[in-house]
């Protein structure tokens, strides 16, 4: 299966020449490492930030460039530093054209949860309403399953709901799936991990087609 950077590598080749995509917290951060050659992205980050470059080496690192999570991260040459009024007119007037986010729950309609788990502290909802309000191109980054083993891939969310039926793609360590009518529709599986594994990994509607590759990176 794949780690994080797997995931991260795997989602890069989603990015094509010229877009402006956001990118959330967590295992999103990680795509602005692994751009492939020939293309020029720009990365938004909800904080206000355009041009985003990849972290920074160890020693290197400026604390007045933070990214949405408060990790530090470079600006590459052009990049520019601005409000969050205009970050956000950016994302709610449609101008990116790929938003990654993570996500502890994503239901078989699209229905995303990734801002709030009741009883735990919550610093704040974050951008997340926004971007998923406002993009047209989804795609989520996350683990098949939590901690115990059980699904975060379900028929129905189980907790409080970020956007309602507006993921298009999952990116997880076990395979690669999009949205449909009918549910997940497997794309790609992981190295090593087999069809049936991802069937017993996933709670919610799995549509399986022919025969299913293995994720290339």
């Amino acid at each position: 299966m794949l780690d994080k950077i797997g995931i991260a590598k795997r989602i890069a080749q989603e990015l094509r020449d010229g877009w402006y995509v956001n990118l959330g917290i967590g295992i999103p951060t990680l795509v602005a490492n692994y751009v492939p050659e020939g293309i020029q992205v720009i990365f938004q980050s909800e904080n206000g930030i355009l041009g985003m470059g990849p972290f920074p080496y160890e020693g290197e690192e400026d604390a007045d460039y933070i990214n949405a999570g408060k990790q530090t991260v470079t600006i590459l040459p052009g990049g520019s530093i601005f409000d969050s009024v205009t970050s956000f007119a950016m994302i709610r007037g449609q101008h990116i054209q790929l938003t990654v986010l993570g996500a502890m729950e994503v239901a078989d309609n699209g229905d995303i949860a990734n801002w709030k788990i009741p009883g735990k502290m919550v610093k704040g909802m974050g951008g997340a309403m926004d971007l998923v309000a406002s993009a047209d191109n989804i795609v989520v980054a996350m683990m098949h399953t939590n901690k115990k083993g059980d699904s975060k891939l379900l028929k129905k969310c189980t907790l409080p709901l970020t956007g309602v039926a507006c993921v298009s793609r999952v990116v997880t360590n076990l395979a690669v799936m999009d949205i449909c009518p009918d549910g997940f529709k497997l794309l790609e599986r992981a190295p090593g991990v087999s069809v049936d594994e991802i069937k017993a990994a996933t709670e919610g509607r799995l549509i399986v087609e022919d025969e299913i590759p293995e994720i290339r990176i």
